[in-house]
């Protein structure tokens, strides 16, 4: 039997990037002579591919405008990275857990609405690229919360949806995880609130990471 897989969001699961997130979209806004968004209509967002996160904050705007903002979005990150300026800490305990998952012989993934490179980056900076077998970033996919990033993390890890979990921050991630057909965890300190989540079906949300290794069965 395969050994059980577990795939983590990013943004508001494994790191905190809200600072850099909130600003680099401010950017793109004023540089569009628009008032930008307020933070927490920001965070609502994140998770979703670029696009798609342009349409939720600008809803009247055409496809193109979307797709123009959310061109203006990736060059002002860029930005703050030559700036020396991202920030995305771990939140407490996660560097633990995915470490600890690791040894006790669990597969790892991630399915993030970053890009490839900006994936690459951060899980770089903090040490973890190579715990993770198989990474789905939106370059690849459709946005949360269609499946397809979960089910191409389950083919090439070899694993199934009956072994396999999704951990994510918002109702884009336990949304995709229920259309994929694994068991999906909240955790309560991201971008969605918990009520969110158990609504849109979250088999549990955890407060802490010591939580949600007792949610995920980790040793």
């Amino acid at each position: 039997m395969a050994n059980p897989l577990v795939v983590f969001d990013c943004d508001g699961t494994l790191v905190d990037g809200q600072h850099s997130i909130c600003t680099a979209m401010a950017r793109a806004f004023e540089e569009a002579s628009l008032v930008a968004p307020d933070r927490l209509a920001i965070l609502s967002a994140v998770g979703l591919s670029l696009p798609h996160a342009m349409a939720r904050l600008l809803p009247d705007a055409e496809a193109d405008f979307h797709a123009h903002l959310a061109e203006r979005y990736k060059l002002a990150f860029q930005a703050l990275r030559r700036e020396n300026a991202v920030s995305e800490p771990l939140y407490p305990g996660m560097a633990d857990l995915v470490h600890d998952l690791d040894r006790a012989g669990w597969l790892l993934g991630v399915a993030t609405g970053k890009s490839d490179r900006g994936l690459a980056l951060c899980l770089t900076h903090h040490g973890l690229i190579d715990r993770f077998v198989t990474l789905q970033t939106a370059d690849r996919h459709p946005s949360k919360p269609h499946p397809s990033m979960l089910l191409t993390a389950m083919a090439e890890a070899g694993a199934s949806p009956d072994t396999t979990v999704m951990i994510g921050d918002t109702s884009f991630d336990i949304d995709m995880g229920l259309a994929a057909g694994v068991r999906s965890i909240g955790v309560a300190w991201g971008y969605h609130a918990p009520d969110e989540l158990i609504a849109a079906g979250a088999q549990a949300v955890a407060m802490d990471s010591s939580e949600l290794r007792r949610h995920i069965g980790a040793p």
